[in-house]
């Protein structure tokens, strides 16, 4: 009997040791915002090697090769990522920089032609290929995705707001506000843009609301 319980003890005494352990090696791994590159990098290839068809890991991969300057890493990284989620529009848009940051301009604009063409399929997909395009500051191309996506939704009081928005932020008054305003038309109904036009100074009226409250709080608030 005596040492059956030496046994036993024996056992749990592992099995603390070998549970301490884990805890150790977990505890030791860094958040990610203060992960070096080389510990983000192995970080990635672990998830990568765990689940292959990841194309956020694949994205977030490629963006370290990206800024590291190892392009050709980061191109198949990129096109794996879209691979996997045709829809991950930061790697579409990401795969352009690319091709500029490595003087390849041709593929920077074929690049920017396929997704486009891949997004076409939506008003939706464009705008959101659009927000893409506008992280890495590539205007052009983003006001090309809002051209289609009018063409294919005219009358989309989403489109409209997205692309009223997109003026706001680059301080273009005068556009943002026809935009609104014609999102407005078509949906009363969107607290958000009534409460930018009143920044801009137009009354709105929303059905059965009274806004007017609302307009003059935003508007003191942009004259504090």
């Amino acid at each position: 009997m005596p040492y059956k319980i030496k046994l036993i003890g024996s056992a749990v005494v592992l099995t603390f040791l070998v549970v301490g352990c884990g805890e150790s090696e977990v505890s030791q791994v860094p958040p990610a915002g203060i992960m070096s590159v080389e510990q983000r990098t192995e970080v990635l290839r672990r998830r990568i090697d765990a689940r292959y068809e990841s194309p956020q890991a694949h994205y977030e991969l490629g963006r370290i090769y990206h800024a590291s300057g190892l392009w050709r890493k980061a191109e198949d990284e990129y096109r794996i990522a879209v691979g996997f989620d045709p829809v991950l529009w930061d790697a579409e848009a990401s795969l352009v920089r690319l091709f500029l940051d490595r003087g390849d301009e041709a593929g920077a604009k074929a690049a920017a032609a396929g997704a486009i063409d891949r997004a076409a399929l939506s008003a939706e997909m464009l705008l959101g290929l659009a927000e893409a395009f506008e992280k890495e500051y590539f205007d052009d191309y983003a006001l090309k995705c809002h051209s289609e996506a009018l063409a294919i939704a005219p009358d989309s009081p989403d489109v409209y707001k997205r692309i009223g928005f997109y003026y706001l932020a680059r301080r273009d008054s005068s556009r943002a506000e026809a935009n609104l305003r014609r999102s407005f038309q078509l949906d009363p109904y969107q607290p958000d843009v009534a409460g930018e036009l009143g920044r801009l100074g137009v009354i709105v009226e929303v059905p059965g609301v009274n806004i007017q409250p609302l307009q003059n709080e935003l508007a003191t608030q942009e004259g504090i």
